[in-house]
């Protein structure tokens, strides 16, 4: 037999061996009778966390296998329009993904023991961006809050108490520029930590975000200096409160600051203050690992009853109505929502557990912003409250950078009357009244 036909021969029969052994791991994985879904999560700060889960969930029983997917949103969205979308998901709840709940393509969920353990005043926060009639499309999962982060050092040093009113925070802020020491270490090159921030914090803080958004969705494309509501009318004011506090109290290089730049220079002590969420105390704790941390709502107003803290849906349980195996799917979601494991994962990311009957988080770090949430003393930040076609990041920044005020609120006006023209934007009375809203966001972004 020649050389090149021997070659041919083994080759042959290399091909039909390996084919052999891919049917006989096919009639194995057939045969042990497991459903295997695919489970999408996309906080990728957890992976590890999560997948350990899922080797658990694996591991404790031999009827459904979940595959995690790591892949991200817009991946997620692509299969939604192919037909084909993960089983179950865990995502942060934005306009992006509760435009899947407008549409009606989430299952309803409202029958599992997952459901009957979610705290109620939690529905609210989820139903600013629409809802699907008579269903419960999403769960929370991990509700991420936020506040001013504050030096405890620099506060007793100086002999400060935590400000609860806006002429406290003055004078807080007074004494500490009096002593030589920045109130606020400002970060605005990166446009995202002022709106997240700054604009959060002063609007949400002054407003009722909720009874605000649903007056401007009403108004719709007929917002503008003579409607009944409107950015330029309710926006003013904490937007100058706002660029008091940047122009007069923070650090003289703030505009040319970025997150890193910040998260380095609070650990050093180089300001008493610093408006970040709790995702920065590990990089923080890379410069000072042992500085001590405290956090409080930023006050706006004279009333300390109206204090509360910043908080969104940092992951949200949805299952697709196309998923190809939603039983199997179900069964997960309630391994994921034992008391055990949502605290577990909460905990590891300094959340707060959506369950009525969680234990609050025990980091000191956060230990400020307890007593607000339990008390329901809570708001989303107005920043992600718009569709992603009205670049509010970008206005944020404007201002605080110096632009006028008055006419950044009159183009955020125009934006929303422009894209209300187009489509109407949700209200919370649409889910109360049973109506299915349809989305703010362009046609271009439907999936």
């Amino acid at each position: 037999m020649s050389a090149r036909r021997t070659r041919a021969v083994r080759m042959v029969a290399g091909a039909l061996g390996l084919t052999l052994v891919g049917a006989a791991l096919t009639s194995c994985a057939a045969g042990s009778g497991a459903e295997t879904i695919r489970f999408t999560f996309s906080k990728r700060e957890a992976i590890e966390l999560m997948t350990e889960l899922v080797a658990e969930y694996n591991s404790s029983q031999d009827k459904v296998k979940v595959e995690i997917d790591t892949s991200g949103v817009d991946v997620v969205s692509a299969s939604f329009v192919r037909g084909n979308p993960p089983d179950i998901m865990l995502a942060n709840y934005n306009y992006e993904i509760a435009r899947f709940v407008q549409r009606c393509a989430l299952t309803d969920l409202s029958e599992t023991k997952a459901a009957d353990s979610i705290r109620d005043d939690l529905g609210p926060l989820l139903d600013q961006y629409g809802s699907c009639e008579g269903r419960t499309s999403a769960l929370p999962y991990s509700v991420m809050a936020a506040s001013v982060i504050y030096n405890k050092e620099i506060f007793d040093e100086q002999g400060l108490e935590v400000p609860q009113t806006w002429d406290e925070l003055l004078a807080v802020c007074d004494q500490l520029k009096e002593a030589g020491i920045d109130p606020f270490y400002g970060t605005f090159k990166d446009d995202w930590t002022v709106a997240q921030g700054w604009y959060d914090y002063t609007a949400g803080g002054s407003v009722d975000v909720i009874e605000f958004f649903d007056a401007l969705a009403t108004e719709g494309a007929d917002v503008g200096a003579d409607s009944p509501v409107s950015f330029q009318q309710d926006f003013a004011e904490p937007m100058e409160r706002m660029k008091k506090l940047v122009s007069e109290y923070t650090n003289a290089d703030a505009a040319s600051r970025g997150y890193g730049d910040g998260n380095l220079a609070f650990g050093k002590g180089e300001a008493a203050m610093y408006l970040q969420g709790p995702w920065a105390f590990s990089e923080i704790e890379k410069t000072a690992p042992d500085l001590d941390l405290g956090t409080f709502p930023l006050p706006m107003t004279d009333d300390p009853a109206e204090l509360g803290v910043r908080v969104n849906m940092d992951l949200a349980a949805m299952i697709p109505e196309e998923s190809n195996h939603p039983e199997a799917a179900r069964d997960f979601l309630e391994f994921l929502y034992l008391p055990e494991n949502i605290q577990a994962y909460n905990d590891s990311q300094l959340g707060f557990t959506p369950t009525t009957d969680a234990a609050p988080p025990d980091d000191p770090r956060v230990e400020g912003m307890i007593e607000y949430y339990e008390n329901g003393q809570i708001y989303q930040g107005p920043s992600v409250l718009v569709p992603r076609t009205l670049p509010v990041f970008n206005y944020a920044q404007a201002m605080v950078l110096g632009a006028s005020t008055e006419s950044t609120l009159r183009t955020m006006d125009a934006d929303w009357a422009r894209i209300a023209f187009r489509a109407p934007i949700p209200t919370t009375e649409d889910s109360a009244s049973g109506e299915t809203p349809t989305s703010g966001e362009t046609e271009e972004s439907t999936p």
